[in-house]
């Protein structure tokens, strides 16, 4: 069978059998092989692979390359790791989180941005709302970044959720707007006067705090409690790594109840 050369970005070779964790290595090419097919087969999904060439000429995923068959000269496939900050086809990003991921949806929401999240949907599923809001499809699941029809995803990286903030912030760069949107269905926060929820306050939030909020989708009510100080240093970290933002409502830091 005819083979070609292939070189990855070291940052992409946990993606890969150990076997093929070596600068450059050789990989069978079927004649009717495209370049995305034979990323597939080395076990990385498109979604993390950045700018290819063949033979240093830059080529597409849907590009046919000729293999060898032996002799000198094979050609060299060049798989680069994806840039840093990703654009994104919509800016700024919205994103959908699969089922595994709820915690760092929570995280999203607290700095504002845009994230949708499910806890039952099917594979299918998330790819086709991913397609019709434009959104990246964020998951630890290979298997769902491999789908062709996927437009934009991205693997993250990371076991705790302070890892896998980081590394979305990293990679995207999203602009930041805390505490406007409700960590728990991610619709706008808008103010609320006291007068309008003392039914819904315990009595010593309702002679110690004034400013509060009402999330505009599922009615939550949140007000800055005792914990503000661990929501601050998230947001305060967020801000830091992503360099741009705007501390919206910071005076009303969800309550996580």
């Amino acid at each position: 069978m005819p083979y070609i050369a292939v070189e990855v970005d070291p940052a992409l070779w946990f993606l890969m059998s150990r076997r093929r964790r070596v600068p450059r290595f050789e990989a069978d090419l079927p004649v009717t092989d495209t370049v995305g097919h034979l990323i597939r087969t080395l076990g990385i999904p498109p979604t993390e692979v950045g700018r290819l060439t063949l033979d240093g000429r830059a080529v597409g995923l849907a590009a046919r390359p000729t293999g060898r068959d032996g002799g000198e000269g094979e050609p060299v496939l060049t798989v680069a790791s994806r840039e840093r900050p990703q654009p994104t086809r919509r800016r700024p990003p919205r994103f959908l989180l699969d089922v595994h991921l709820g915690s760092l949806a929570r995280r999203l929401r607290i700095l504002g941005i845009d994230t949708a999240y499910e806890t039952g949907a099917e594979d299918a599923h998330l790819v086709e709302r991913a397609i019709r809001e434009e959104r990246v499809l964020l998951t630890k699941d290979r298997g769902l970044l491999h789908r062709t029809a996927l437009p934009e995803g991205a693997l993250v990286r990371g076991d705790t959720v302070d890892e896998q903030l980081n590394d979305v912030l990293d990679r995207f760069a999203p602009p930041l707007a805390p505490s406007t949107l409700c960590p728990l269905c991610g619709a706008a926060l808008a103010p609320v006067s006291t007068q309008d929820i003392a039914g819904e306050l315990p009595g010593h939030t309702r002679a110690h705090v004034v400013d509060f909020s009402r999330c505009t989708g599922c009615g939550h009510v949140y007000w800055r409690g005792a914990h503000f100080r661990r929501l601050d240093a998230v947001i305060a970290a967020a801000l830091r790594q992503v360099g741009t933002g705007i501390i919206s409502g910071a005076d009303r830091s969800p309550k996580e109840p």
